[in-house]
């Protein structure tokens, strides 16, 4: 009988790092993607038997690139999509887009739309999305007219991403119903990871900075992290379900859906497809 395969992208440190040894040590043929090679290939050989593909998932023509090598390999059973990251500062990728839609969003959605025939050979399969609650950090009702909100503050920026890629999710698990994918977001938390470190107050809201301290007292380690995400890849009691979101301690939890509407979905789609159709 064949290994089931799994590829976890971010999978070369911090949580997608944990997640990866935890998904090998449960007898899957595991595939780490990264940007940095050393790292890569370090978590690699650390895991055991594990592949490092290298790819920069903030370069669009990189995840399609990717896509189509990881697709033709055929059948999947699991995509994590770990790839994500905040930051104090603005920048743009290398297709001229916010970094923080890119990562969190388009980087994933193009991955995950590659590899749905894999996923579907692969079935009984699962595409598990890593949430996270800076959601609940977006201030007011969030708009999807263009990439970039009016201010710019890393943890809200990113939390407007996320949530695009939530509803996104949900979107997608409606899609699938029927097919024997399950698509699940999980939240890992407040992780002390090696993006987190890099993090400054400037990063918040100016209403929120007072709690900054506050903040990095709630880190967990990033194997603690990452166990929300090993239970929504792995765990059986979700085998017949889907569209369902993980809080930090394993379990289902609406508090970073409420403001995903129809309209709101309807928004980001749209603004989705018009940037990833001029990236082409």
């Amino acid at each position: 009988m064949s290994q089931n395969k799994a590829v976890v992208t971010a999978g070369t440190r911090g949580i997608g790092a944990e997640v990866a040894q935890e998904l090998a040590r449960r007898g899957y043929a595991v595939t780490i993607v990264g940007r940095d090679l050393e790292h890569g290939e370090q978590t690699a050989r650390r895991i055991g038997g594990a592949r490092f593909l290298q790819a920069d998932l903030s370069v669009l023509a990189e995840v399609r690139a990717l896509g189509e090598r990881l697709g033709a390999e055929g059948p999947l059973q699991l995509l994590v999509n770990n790839v994500g990251g905040m930051w104090s500062e603005r920048w743009e990728t290398a297709d001229g887009i916010e970094a923080s839609f890119a990562v969190n969003h388009l980087s994933p959605t193009v991955l995950t739309e590659a590899l749905l025939d894999a996923l579907r050979a692969g079935a009984p399969s699962r595409v598990v999305n890593v949430t996270s609650s800076s959601i609940s950090t977006v201030p007011g009702m969030p708009t999807y007219d263009d990439v970039d909100p009016d201010e710019y503050y890393g943890m809200a920026v990113s939390g407007r991403a996320k949530l695009a890629h939530l509803a996104y999710s949900l979107d997608l698990a409606d899609r699938l119903r029927g097919t024997n994918v399950s698509v699940l977001a999980a939240d890992p938390g407040a992780a002390a990871t090696p993006n987190a470190a890099e993090m400054t107050p400037e990063i918040l809201p100016p209403a929120l900075r007072p709690h900054w301290q506050q903040i990095l007292e709630m880190q967990r380690p990033a194997a603690e992290a990452a166990r929300s995400v090993v239970f929504a890849a792995t765990d059986p009691s979700l085998a017949d379900r889907t569209g369902v979101v993980l809080d930090p301690e394993c379990h289902p939890s609406d508090a970073l859906t409420s403001a995903i509407t129809p309209d709101l979905l309807a928004a980001s789609q749209a603004l989705t497809e018009r940037v990833l159709k001029a990236s082409l």
